[in-house]
């Protein structure tokens, strides 16, 4: 990972958009700052397209279409995106794919499983408010876990035939053949009619993130961005950003924001 600074000029004023994480990338402990959320709405009045792309649930990417300065948002890694329509006063909401019939009642069922388990783990907070993902709590609202207790989190969720991730708070499973950058790529093309089948296209959008389930967006946007805390994951990040920021968290997406606007 480079330091952001080394991120050139020339190739961050060919950038027409951005997509975020939400969770320790744009909000700093648990919370949005001013700073942070100022940050999107400068990009999005400069007319960069802004894109949060979240494990977050659907009952929070309702609210994040309609009332924050952004395009689109892609929820629950992937299982679907929003995209509101301020004049017609309309949401759409796209989903990634057909859920198995029984899909809610096998979710609650594994996580009964996990929670008698793990021991120190719970459900999400925000469980209640998702549609298609079963979120278990390691680090936001409990003690943290150690990281044999992640794996072993991730483990069940796999067994049961789900995919599963790890985000700096939560470890995310779900049913369906979908994650983080498939949906985003879909959702860029049927939305904005944006391909990115090419180098040249990709170069044109920035992912900032700082966590493992980041991974496979990391990988494919070659001036993707890692805010500092990226590097708590040390080794368990299978594919690291090209960039990392000085600051952490909301500071760090700052840092990105502040570089973009200065290319413009």
């Amino acid at each position: 990972m480079k330091p952001l600074i080394q991120f050139l000029p020339e190739a961050r004023s060919r950038i027409v958009g951005v997509l975020t994480d939400i969770d320790d990338t744009l909000t700093t402990e648990g919370r949005l700052t001013a700073a942070a959320y100022a940050a999107l709405e400068r990009l999005h009045q400069a007319g960069f397209k802004v894109i949060p792309v979240t494990g977050r649930p659907a009952g929070w990417c309702d609210h994040i279409a309609r009332m924050w300065p952004v395009d689109a948002v892609v929820g629950e890694n992937g299982a679907f995106w929003m995209r509101y329509a301020a004049s017609a006063r309309k949401l759409k909401t796209v989903f990634a794919g057909r859920p198995p019939a029984d899909r809610q009642a096998r979710i609650e069922a594994l996580a009964r499983e996990i929670l008698a388990a793990v021991p120190g783990c719970a459900l999400a907070s925000d469980q209640f408010c998702r549609i298609a993902d079963l979120a278990i709590d390691y680090c936001e609202d409990v003690a943290p876990l150690p990281p044999q207790s992640v794996d072993a989190i991730v483990r069940r969720m796999e067994a049961a035939g789900m995919r599963a991730k790890v985000s700096s708070i939560h470890v995310n499973g779900w049913f369906g053949d979908y994650d983080k950058l498939s949906t985003t790529r879909r959702m860029l093309q049927e939305e904005f009619g944006v391909s990115l089948e090419t180098d040249a296209e990709r170069a044109r959008w920035v992912f900032v993130g700082d966590s493992p389930n980041d991974a496979p967006m990391f990988g494919f946007f070659p001036n993707a961005v890692g805010v500092a805390n990226v590097m708590d994951f040390g080794d368990r990040l299978a594919v690291k950003p090209a960039y990392v920021t000085q600051a952490r968290a909301g500071a760090g997406f700052v840092e990105v924001c502040e570089a973009l606007l200065r290319s413009c």
